[in-house]
Protein backbone atom coordinates (compact mmCIF):
# COMPACT_ATOMS: atom_id res chain seq x y z
CA UNK A 1 0.00 0.00 0.00
CA UNK A 2 1.29 3.37 -0.98
CA UNK A 3 1.91 5.97 1.97
CA UNK A 4 -0.74 8.00 0.59
CA UNK A 5 -3.25 5.43 0.74
CA UNK A 6 -2.31 4.23 4.43
CA UNK A 7 -2.67 8.35 5.22
CA UNK A 8 -5.75 8.53 3.69
CA UNK A 9 -7.06 4.83 5.79
CA UNK A 10 -5.25 6.16 9.04
CA UNK A 11 -7.18 9.70 8.99
CA UNK A 12 -10.45 7.81 7.57
CA UNK A 13 -10.01 5.55 10.39
CA UNK A 14 -9.89 8.66 12.73
CA UNK A 15 -12.72 10.43 11.31
CA UNK A 16 -14.67 6.83 12.00
CA UNK A 17 -13.65 6.56 15.42
CA UNK A 18 -14.71 10.27 16.19
CA UNK A 19 -18.53 9.59 14.92
CA UNK A 20 -18.75 6.71 16.60
CA UNK A 21 -18.02 8.81 19.81
CA UNK A 22 -20.66 11.73 19.01
CA UNK A 23 -23.10 8.38 18.26
CA UNK A 24 -22.40 6.71 21.54
CA UNK A 25 -22.77 10.13 23.47
CA UNK A 26 -25.97 10.96 21.59
CA UNK A 27 -26.88 7.66 22.55
CA UNK A 28 -25.73 8.27 26.12
CA UNK A 29 -27.69 11.71 26.07
CA UNK A 30 -30.62 9.88 25.35
CA UNK A 31 -30.31 7.82 27.82
CA UNK A 32 -29.78 10.28 30.79
CA UNK A 33 -32.58 12.89 32.55
CA UNK A 34 -29.77 14.83 34.25
CA UNK A 35 -29.05 18.47 32.60
CA UNK A 36 -25.47 18.82 33.99
CA UNK A 37 -25.20 14.49 32.17
CA UNK A 38 -26.12 15.92 29.00
CA UNK A 39 -24.59 19.12 28.84
CA UNK A 40 -21.20 17.40 29.13
CA UNK A 41 -22.39 14.61 26.84
CA UNK A 42 -23.40 17.34 24.69
CA UNK A 43 -19.68 19.21 24.67
CA UNK A 44 -17.80 15.65 24.46
CA UNK A 45 -19.78 15.95 20.76
CA UNK A 46 -19.42 19.51 19.88
CA UNK A 47 -15.54 18.35 20.72
CA UNK A 48 -15.94 15.39 18.07
CA UNK A 49 -17.70 17.31 15.51
CA UNK A 50 -14.86 20.12 15.25
CA UNK A 51 -12.37 17.30 15.05
CA UNK A 52 -14.58 15.08 12.23
CA UNK A 53 -14.56 18.84 10.46
CA UNK A 54 -10.20 18.95 10.71
CA UNK A 55 -10.02 15.42 9.80
CA UNK A 56 -12.00 15.79 6.91
CA UNK A 57 -10.44 19.02 5.67
CA UNK A 58 -7.35 16.94 6.13
CA UNK A 59 -8.54 13.92 3.89
CA UNK A 60 -9.33 16.39 1.44
CA UNK A 61 -6.18 17.90 0.93
CA UNK A 62 -5.03 14.16 0.55
CA UNK A 63 -7.39 14.58 -2.47
CA UNK A 64 -9.69 12.13 -0.73
CA UNK A 65 -13.36 12.21 -0.18
CA UNK A 66 -14.62 13.01 3.09
CA UNK A 67 -15.60 10.13 5.64
CA UNK A 68 -19.00 10.02 7.17
CA UNK A 69 -19.36 6.67 8.51
CA UNK A 70 -18.61 4.91 11.44
CA UNK A 71 -17.12 1.42 12.47
CA UNK A 72 -18.54 -1.81 12.62
CA UNK A 73 -17.20 -2.18 15.98
CA UNK A 74 -18.94 0.89 17.47
CA UNK A 75 -22.23 0.27 15.63
CA UNK A 76 -21.48 -3.21 17.60
CA UNK A 77 -20.37 -1.61 21.00
CA UNK A 78 -23.99 1.26 20.47
CA UNK A 79 -26.46 -2.19 20.08
CA UNK A 80 -24.93 -4.17 23.30
CA UNK A 81 -25.33 -0.68 25.02
CA UNK A 82 -28.88 -0.11 23.79
CA UNK A 83 -29.49 -3.66 24.92
CA UNK A 84 -27.49 -3.43 28.27
CA UNK A 85 -29.46 -0.14 29.19
CA UNK A 86 -33.01 -1.51 28.64
CA UNK A 87 -32.09 -4.79 31.24
CA UNK A 88 -29.89 -2.62 34.14
CA UNK A 89 -31.25 0.88 33.64
CA UNK A 90 -29.27 4.05 33.45
CA UNK A 91 -27.72 4.77 36.41
CA UNK A 92 -25.19 7.40 36.42
CA UNK A 93 -22.60 4.84 37.35
CA UNK A 94 -23.29 2.60 34.37
CA UNK A 95 -23.19 5.40 31.82
CA UNK A 96 -20.18 6.86 32.65
CA UNK A 97 -18.72 3.66 32.85
CA UNK A 98 -19.71 3.11 29.30
CA UNK A 99 -18.46 6.28 27.99
CA UNK A 100 -15.35 5.44 29.56
CA UNK A 101 -14.79 2.27 27.84
CA UNK A 102 -15.87 4.56 24.45
CA UNK A 103 -12.94 6.83 25.55
CA UNK A 104 -10.55 3.78 26.06
CA UNK A 105 -10.90 2.59 22.43
CA UNK A 106 -10.78 6.70 20.96
CA UNK A 107 -7.34 6.61 22.78
CA UNK A 108 -6.24 3.31 21.30
CA UNK A 109 -7.11 4.26 17.85
CA UNK A 110 -5.47 7.82 18.42
CA UNK A 111 -2.41 6.00 19.49
CA UNK A 112 -2.40 3.62 16.96
CA UNK A 113 -2.53 6.31 14.53
CA UNK A 114 0.64 8.65 16.18
CA UNK A 115 3.04 4.76 16.29
CA UNK A 116 2.51 3.83 12.52
CA UNK A 117 4.77 3.85 10.61
CA UNK A 118 2.89 6.42 7.73
CA UNK A 119 4.81 9.52 6.76
CA UNK A 120 3.07 12.51 7.93
CA UNK A 121 3.62 16.28 7.37
CA UNK A 122 4.60 17.59 10.71
CA UNK A 123 1.55 19.55 10.77
CA UNK A 124 -1.33 16.96 10.26
CA UNK A 125 0.83 14.81 13.28
CA UNK A 126 0.55 18.01 15.10
CA UNK A 127 -3.25 18.28 14.48
CA UNK A 128 -4.03 14.30 15.51
CA UNK A 129 -1.61 14.68 18.47
CA UNK A 130 -3.23 17.68 19.89
CA UNK A 131 -6.66 15.90 19.34
CA UNK A 132 -5.22 13.18 21.56
CA UNK A 133 -4.43 15.25 24.28
CA UNK A 134 -7.56 17.31 24.32
CA UNK A 135 -9.91 13.82 24.03
CA UNK A 136 -7.06 12.53 27.27
CA UNK A 137 -8.26 15.29 28.98
CA UNK A 138 -11.91 14.40 28.32
CA UNK A 139 -11.54 10.74 28.84
CA UNK A 140 -10.38 11.53 32.64
CA UNK A 141 -13.40 13.97 32.72
CA UNK A 142 -15.50 10.98 32.21
CA UNK A 143 -13.46 8.39 34.69
CA UNK A 144 -13.18 11.45 37.37
CA UNK A 145 -17.47 11.28 37.11
CA UNK A 146 -17.51 7.53 37.01
CA UNK A 147 -15.00 7.81 40.62
CA UNK A 148 -17.20 10.97 42.19
CA UNK A 149 -21.10 8.55 41.61
CA UNK A 150 -19.69 5.18 42.74
CA UNK A 151 -18.68 6.23 45.99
Amino acid sequence: MLQEEKLVTLLSDLVKINNDRIEGYKQAQDASDDADVKALFQHMINDSLKYVAELNLLLRAQGASEETDTTISGKLYRTWMAIKTTFTGTDRYSLFSSCEYGEDAVQRAYSDALSMDVAMPYSMREIIGNQQANLKEAHDTIKSYRDVVSQ
